[in-house]
């Protein structure tokens, strides 16, 4: 009778734990998926860890409207990988700061330390987001409509309208490995999975958060991401920003084993919310 009243008691225990809500991509990665095979998965699940809750993954489909439809409704608690400052949550001190980068084969040997390289202006093809800095700065050197048809290329030349339009981190990288790309400019913790991964060798560099578009405004290269909670949830965003401040290692040992480039974060942002 012990025995089973204190096998009653475990479960209601288990039964009991809190759970922490989480906000992920059904099928973004490397960041996440529905398998929580993504860097970002394995993030959730240590937060959840160090706050004694449960992990219980809200999966979304569509990145335009998660935050409305599920965040702001209560549907889930946290959101891993915001930027910092999203003005639409509130966000913790960033757990990381990475930057965009050029990924070549280490073969070619190319020198690609800035938007001033000699390799960009002869590269036949170069991979890339729209909408990203890296469209920003090909349209300062001149490259962008060069590169336009082979850009539609990557998608299938599928409309725009009123669609999700994504392109794959891994098919971006993979095109410079297979040599259909000379170099590819992409956020480095897209990439960074596949970079490794590569039977090719490739090259992965930081590229210099110091450009500018032609009228003298910057162009971003180098990015703080925090964790998102919903405004208001200020008890939540202490836990989670003391996790942060007392578990740095272990969260930037959870990045590094995806290969992702590390940087360090400015004086002003690493105040606490």
């Amino acid at each position: 009778m012990a025995a089973l009243a204190l096998g009653f008691g475990f479960s209601a225990a288990q039964a009991e734990q809190p759970t922490l809500k989480v906000c992920t991509a059904e099928n973004e990665m490397p960041y996440s998926n529905k398998n929580g095979e993504g860097f970002e998965n394995k993030l959730a699940q240590y937060v959840a860890e160090q706050l004694g809750r449960k992990l219980e993954a809200v999966t979304w489909t569509d990145p335009r409207y998660f935050i409305r439809d599920y965040v702001d409704k209560g549907l889930c608690d946290v959101v891993m990988g915001v930027d910092q400052g999203d003005p639409r949550l509130s966000t913790t001190a960033p757990y990381y700061r990475s930057g965009y980068v050029f990924i070549s084969r280490s073969k070619d040997d190319l020198d690609l330390q800035n938007w001033d390289s000699e390799a960009l202006r002869k590269a036949q093809r170069i991979a890339f987001v729209p909408g990203t800095p890296a469209e920003t700065m090909l349209r300062v050197i001149g490259r962008y409509n060069d590169m336009f048809n082979y850009q539609q290329e990557l998608v299938d030349f599928k409309s725009r309208r009123n669609q999700y339009i994504k392109y794959e981190n891994d098919k971006l990288v993979n095109e410079v490995a297979a040599g259909k790309a000379d170099i590819a400019v992409l956020w480095g913790p897209a990439a960074a999975r596949y970079v490794k991964a590569s039977s090719t060798p490739l090259t992965m560099t930081v590229i210099p958060d110091n450009n500018q578009r032609a009228d003298g405004e910057k162009v971003g290269f180098h990015y703080s991401t925090s964790i998102g909670v919903r405004k208001g949830d200020t008890a939540l965003l202490a836990q989670l920003n003391k996790i942060i401040k007392d578990q740095q290692d272990e969260i930037a040992a959870l990045l590094e084993a995806d290969g992702i480039p590390l940087l360090d974060e400015p004086d002003t942002a690493l105040s606490m919310n």
